[in-house]
């Protein structure tokens, strides 16, 4: 994990590639999980045998659930000290590459893209890029857009 002491000194930091993080499994119990929060209870997602039989061999997290993550995976690529809240801010973009298959291995890799001063404090734009373990190409690429409020 990278921390940088003061606001100043993130803002410094643009440009600065992070990670990547520790691998994360992706279990079948998680999807369910996902799928009763969303109510996003697609086969392809929920029922293992009949995703046996379909594109993908078995069963594949949400789109949804993979961009979820994002949270877990930025809190151990990097802190900002000296803040008093940091608030997500939004997306700029998005993109699905690859399915995850249920037993998957992913891990993030983040780019701090750019950083701006704002009234308060800083407004910072992350490309985070979510890898599947043994897959060359990544699960996602999120463009993330966080404020610091000094």
């Amino acid at each position: 994990m990278e921390i940088y002491p003061t606001l100043q000194d993130f803002i410094d930091a643009a440009g600065t590639e992070l990670g990547p993080t520790d691998w994360l499994e992706v279990t079948q119990d998680r999807v369910n999980l996902f799928a009763d929060a969303t109510g996003d209870h697609q086969w392809i997602h929920v029922d293992p045998e009949r995703a046996a039989k379909g594109p993908f061999g078995g069963t594949i997290a949400h789109g949804l659930l993979t961009l979820s993550l994002l949270p877990h995976f930025m809190y151990q690529l990097y802190r900002v000290d000296g803040v008093t809240m940091a608030i997500n801010y939004g997306l700029n973009k998005v993109r699905f590459i690859s399915p995850v298959a249920v037993g998957a291995k992913i891990r993030a890799r983040s780019t701090i893209s750019e950083v701006a001063t704002v009234n308060g404090g800083a407004q910072a734009t992350m490309v985070t890029t979510i890898e599947i373990d043994g897959s060359e190409k990544p699960a996602a690429v999120i463009e993330s857009v966080i404020r610091y409020v000094a």
